[in-house]
């Protein structure tokens, strides 16, 4: 016979998968702007550079900050300018960071 499945047991734990990834999500992006030194930045100025770069289409200059942003990456070991540490985890955040050219 089989087992039944509790449907609303396996939609709660999703959900709290969900909102667990949501938050780790939320937590690096915080870490990686503190890494990069960002956090000196105004909130306006930090904006509108991030929105900068997402509306642009300029692909040399997506490249440029895609390879900035794979250095501070692999740099993360050695101790350099404003960065300030961090656990190392960046994933996809990497864009985020890369808007700082």
């Amino acid at each position: 016979m089989r087992k039944v499945r509790d449907y609303d047991a396996e939609l709660k734990a999703l959900g709290d998968k969900a909102r667990a990834l949501k938050a780790k999500k939320v937590q690096q992006l915080g870490e990686l702007v503190t890494s990069t030194g960002a956090d000196a930045l105004d909130l306006d100025v930090l904006a509108g550079v991030l929105l900068a770069a997402v509306e642009s289409n300029d692909a040399n200059a997506k490249e440029a900050w895609r390879a900035k942003g794979a250095t501070f990456f692999q740099g993360r070991g050695r101790k350099t300018g404003r960065r300030t540490g961090g656990d190392g985890e960046g994933g996809k955040q990497a864009g985020a960071g890369e808007a700082q050219a």
